[in-house]
């Protein structure tokens, strides 16, 4: 009773209403500034994030376009030893040699320019065009370097096109080793500057692409007077080229603005990529709300209220992301099947429930036959369409929910089947065979019966003591005896028992012409 009397006298007090109002704004203000500085931290996190995704797409776009590039460049110099080219007709002899050159609108002009600097063909006029190069610097290089390769030189005007350009150049031997000539390819500088336009980087945002020399090729926002300067000096390059990859806070030599800098090397190329975010157009959106809020609490400490309300969704979507994400973690993103990790997770789950049960487990390992071939014929776009269509008729080829169909590699793919014993995975297998012989990609002119997969199949009961690898590896090697057996095929590892799963025995070989059975 006393202790309620001297409780109520405190709380009746002037003094302690006056301590509550001094307090609960300082906690406000303590809570808000911790707040702040979380938000501050995740502003910061979201442009690393940012900077490190936009730095791999670029540079994997590039990458990928300068090895198609170079490749038509290695076909140019494999066709000029082709036997009896002088003898053809000048059109069958600009047929031969540019038959694999880029047409893409971005391409410049691709030659073939002898050793006195005049041009011998031209992939894009017939009679070729009249002009000598033995004053540009591709050309003197490789004349003093056999040894050079691809060669990226600086940026530079066409003359015959007034375009700006950058030359892609291959060494053209003689029979006798002495020099030949250069195989010229060029790339619009536009493929560039259409490239980085797509990404929005704030307004003091900046991508810039160099040769490892420190020349400019390419900046975005594009001013035609960065083109060709060379930074080589400056500290910011200097850090790029010190290190193969990475992210610094630094000073630009160009403008005097601070920037978060993410900068690779392009692959083996001699090209340096950076994406550079201003650290004030990082902290814009921070700063905005930092003066809302501070400017809400020390005017109305009521709105506590509607400042935690609002901090609460800032949580749910921050949880809403994480759960996306946690979603993202499992799903393949190209073929949106489950992932490895997945698979994993629900591979040793199914094998320990076949052990605790004794129920039959079985296991397909899928295989895209000669798919380096379908990349490099076609490209890495219809590529990716092929994993697609595969992932496709794997998934219509099993109907039960535990069923699962992953991808576990690049052109690998695994079917995990509960509660199935060898013959009813064969079943299935047969199945898969029969779908995939229906995949067709008609924008590449890959027909039905053009994609065919070698399966490994595994298939047992749990025991106590093994692991579910040991099933895996059978489905493995059944996968290896399918592809050196001819492909087109399954093949079944021995079914389960003691001691391993060595030695491999044919279930049925499934292939377009209909032939089944062992062999």
């Amino acid at each position: 009773m006393a202790l309620s009397s001297r409780l109520t006298r405190r709380l009746r007090s002037a003094r302690t209403w006056i301590a509550l109002g001094v307090l609960a704004p300082i906690g406000m203000l303590l809570t808000s500034g911790l707040m702040l500085l979380d938000l501050r931290r995740d502003a910061w996190d979201k442009a690393e994030q940012t900077s490190k995704n936009l730095l791999q797409v670029i540079e994997r776009d590039i990458a990928r376009n300068v090895e198609i590039f170079d490749l038509s460049l290695q076909a140019v110099v494999d066709n000029l030893r082709t036997p009896g080219l002088d003898a053809v007709t000048p059109e069958m002899r600009q047929l031969v040699l540019f038959d694999r050159a880029g047409t893409a609108r971005d391409v410049g002009v691709t030659l073939v320019i002898d050793e006195r600097g005049e041009i011998a063909a031209d992939s894009g006029a017939l009679p070729a065009r009249k002009g000598n190069y033995a004053d540009r610097e591709y050309f003197q290089v490789h004349q003093r370097r056999a040894d050079l390769g691809l060669y990226v030189g600086r940026p530079l005007v066409s003359r015959l096109t007034g375009e700006r350009m950058l030359p892609f150049s291959r060494r053209i031997d003689k029979p006798d080793g002495s020099f030949g000539g250069v195989a010229l390819g060029t790339l619009k500088l536009t493929y560039f500057s259409r490239l980085f336009d797509q990404l929005g980087l704030g307004p003091e945002g900046a991508i810039n692409l160099y040769l490892r020399d420190g020349t400019r090729i390419m900046r975005h926002l594009y001013e035609e007077a960065d083109i060709g300067v060379n930074i080589a000096g400056a500290p910011t390059f200097r850090r790029f080229v010190g290190e193969r990859s990475g992210s610094f806070v630094g000073t630009s030599v160009r403008d005097g603005v601070e920037r978060h800098y993410a900068f690779t090397q392009v692959g083996d190329l001699p090209l340096v990529l950076n994406v550079a975010l201003a650290t004030a157009d990082i902290e814009a959106g921070w700063r905005s709300k930092a003066a809302v809020i501070g400017g809400v609490v020390l005017v109305l400490c009521g709105l506590t209220a509607v400042l935690s309300l609002s901090f609460g969704r800032e949580l749910r979507r921050r949880d809403a992301m994480q759960a996306e994400l946690a979603r993202l973690s499992c799903t393949d993103s190209l073929t949106g099947l489950a992932n490895r990790r997945r698979f994993d997770d629900v591979f040793e789950t199914a094998w320990a429930s076949a052990r605790r049960t004794g129920k039959p487990l079985s296991l397909l390992i899928v295989d895209a036959d000669h798919f380096k071939r379908f990349n490099d014929r076609y490209g890495h776009a219809v590529g990716d369409e092929v994993l697609r269509g595969l992932a496709r008729c794997l998934s219509a080829s099993v109907h039960r929910p535990d069923d699962l169909v992953a991808r576990v590699g690049g052109e690998e793919f695994a079917v995990l089947l509960p509660d199935t014993d060898a013959h009813g995975a064969a079943r299935i297998a047969s199945k898969v065979h029969a779908v995939i012989e229906t995949l067709a990609v008609a924008s590449a002119g890959i027909g039905a019966g053009s994609v065919t997969v070698s399966v490994g199949l595994a298939s047992g009961a749990g025991r106590s003591g093994e692991e579910p690898e040991a099933l895996y590896r059978a489905a493995d090697a059944a996968l290896y005896a399918a592809k050196e057996g001819g492909r087109d095929q399954t093949r079944c590892a021995p079914p389960y028992g003691p001691g391993s799963y060595a030695g491999i025995w044919v279930t049925r070989s499934v292939r377009r012409r209909g032939d089944q059975g062992s062999r």
